[in-house]
């Protein structure tokens, strides 16, 4: 019987370690064993990152990153993304047996270029980088089966790359080398700073006196980001989109009165949405000049 194109691409069982068995090491190797791979090592040096390695890699032995990288056949790289350049390098300097050893790294603003030292001695790169917050609890596994992971890698490599994640339960989706930062960065800004703009929001309304804010604000920025990832800029609604100024200079004098250090990110957004709303049609240019007169002031 001939094998199919998905057997052919599937990469055969692996010895895998971890170096940073952190939030998101321990997870995606404790999604590999599911797969059917085996981790046999992680260098774990906090006693947080020993106690995950006992809890979710129990088959794993504790050795130095160069040990990890003689024992597995891929290595997953899951520092800091400030760590990882110095990291490499420091495998590269020291002499360890990198030829022929998948090292996958999980940062997102980098692509496989950060592995070159390794990459020259012979090491095969990857950049995996899954699209989703870790909180170190147990349902993180769990939540792989619904997310997506930004692949980079040599073509050669790509479909090895995209069958380790699909093997994972997630979605591979494919980051040119080049773009590789500008993905991070969409990330970084839609997800860090919806964090910022939802605890704001909750810290304003409980200076309102409502007592539940995430109740109140529960239903509509559901609804909020269900129209942003269907319809786009046609999902805008409220004062900016129709050009109530007085409305809009209104928010602006609250903030300065009991939020003083949000004006500026207001502000900006405020105008990123009148430009969006405008292109768009949904705002009038008699009634975006004097919206935006009352930002600039």
């Amino acid at each position: 019987m001939e094998p199919t194109e998905a057997t052919r691409q599937r990469p055969a069982r692996l010895a895998v370690g971890v170096i940073g068995p952190g939030r998101v090491g321990s997870v995606l190797g404790a999604a590999l064993e599911r797969a059917g791979h085996r981790v046999v090592a992680a260098s774990a040096v906090s006693e947080t990152s020993r106690d995950r390695v006992e809890r979710r890699l129990p088959d794993a032995r504790v050795r130095e990153p160069a040990g990890v990288v003689e024992a597995a056949d891929l290595v997953l790289l899951t520092v800091p993304d400030d760590a990882l350049a110095p990291l490499v390098d420091g495998l590269a300097d020291t002499g360890a047996r990198v030829e022929g050893t998948i090292l996958a790294h999980t940062s997102g603003s980098h692509g496989y270029g950060v592995l070159s030292s390794a990459t020259s001695l012979g090491a095969l790169p990857l950049a995996l980088h899954p699209v989703m917050t870790f909180t170190g609890r147990d349902e993180d596994l769990d939540r792989l089966a619904s997310c997506a992971f930004g692949v980079t890698a040599p073509e050669a490599l790509r479909p090895i790359a995209e069958a380790l994640v699909v093997e994972m339960g997630a979605d591979p989706v494919w980051i040119a080398e080049e773009h590789r930062a500008l993905y991070h960065t969409a990330l970084a800004g839609g997800a860090n700073h919806l964090v910022t703009l939802v605890t704001e929001s909750a810290a304003l309304l409980g200076k309102a006196g409502v007592e539940s804010p995430s109740r109140v604000l529960g239903p509509l920025l559901g609804a909020a980001l269900d129209n942003a990832l269907r319809l786009g800029t046609d999902g805008l609604s409220g004062p900016v989109m129709r050009g109530d100024a007085e409305t809009v200079a209104g928010h602006i004098a609250q903030l300065r009165a009991h939020s003083p250090e949000s004006v500026p990110s207001y502000v900006a957004l405020a105008r990123l949405t009148a430009g969006r709303a405008l292109d768009a049609g949904m705002l009038k240019p008699n009634d975006a000049e004097r919206l935006l007169d009352v930002l600039r002031a």
